[in-house]
């Protein structure tokens, strides 16, 4: 797979700055050059030697999607620029690669599989939804599952590390469950399913390891960074009482990986992960 063939939406965010490093060859252009937003952008722009779309974009302020405007932000990116994607990529026989979330489901099941039925609790979830769908249309298509994504830029590792180190013991959510996903681990996924021709269709993708919560992830970034402050546990419910405009979560966020396991993927245990992350840091 040459990386001059590989056309990178979304490039200058966490995942799409993980793929850029890994297919430095790679096309992307900026807004002025290509609005996935815009059907006759997307129709118009010259396509000519793309056998790969990897879609890395995506709006992602979960309670910004709840206000009248961040709707409809919410929708023209996540859902309506994925269905322009997938004309395209049809009319050109290319390969679209999309990422989509935990949040498309409402969090009851412990362990979500790629079978489970979709039932999104916020609007970020529906619009996420929508998109999982216009993805499907294309011919040729992979849908990469994941949740808690941790790369380079403001994230929830470097928040929490930031105060601890200034003397900060945080109250953290305890009642949400999950992994942490890196941006390589989801990069190492995207670059083997496309080398490696596997089936298409839908992929859940996480790290692997055990499932926890974010507050038992800031004990570990702790325990890692030797930083000695305490971290207390609140309920999600509690977390927000008394604010408004807050989309719900979902409490299991848990992806179950045993289809892309099955499909010769070796996950990286997040803890070992995060490990690596903070020596860079």
């Amino acid at each position: 797979m040459q990386d001059s063939k590989i056309f990178i939406v979304g490039a200058n965010g966490q995942l799409g700055t993980a793929l850029r490093k890994k297919y430095p060859k790679a096309k992307h252009a900026d807004i002025d050059e290509l609005d996935i937003t815009n059907k006759k952008s997307v129709q118009n722009y010259s396509w000519q030697g793309i056998e790969y779309i990897i879609n890395a974009a995506a709006y992602t302020d979960v309670d910004g999607a709840e206000t009248a405007q961040g709707r409809v932000l919410a929708y023209q990116v996540n859902a309506t620029a994925v269905a322009y994607l997938s004309e395209a990529a049809n009319s050109i026989g290319a390969v679209l690669v999309h990422v989509s979330t935990d949040y498309v489901f409402d969090g009851t099941q412990k362990n979500h599989t790629e079978e489970e039925s979709l039932s999104p609790i916020s609007v970020y979830g529906a619009s996420k939804v929508a998109g999982d769908i216009a993805c499907s249309l294309a011919k040729k298509h992979y849908i990469i599952r994941t949740s808690w994504v941790i790369g380079e830029g403001k994230n929830f590792v470097r928040t929490m590390l930031e105060l601890g180190q200034k003397g900060i013991s945080p109250t953290v959510v305890s009642d949400q469950i999950g992994r942490l996903t890196f941006t390589s681990e989801l990069v190492k996924a995207i670059d083997f399913l496309l080398t490696k021709n596997k089936d298409y269709g839908l992929y859940n993708l996480t790290n692997s390891g055990p499932s926890v919560s974010w507050a038992d992830i800031t004990r570990e970034i702790y325990n890692i960074a030797n930083v000695n402050q305490k971290v207390a546990n609140i309920s999600t419910q509690k977390y927000y009482q008394g604010k408004t405009g807050i989309a719900p979560r979902p409490l299991s966020s848990t992806l179950n990986l045993d289809k892309i396991h099955s499909a010769g993927f070796k996950s990286i245990d997040w803890r070992h992960e995060l490990k690596n992350y903070l020596n860079k840091e």
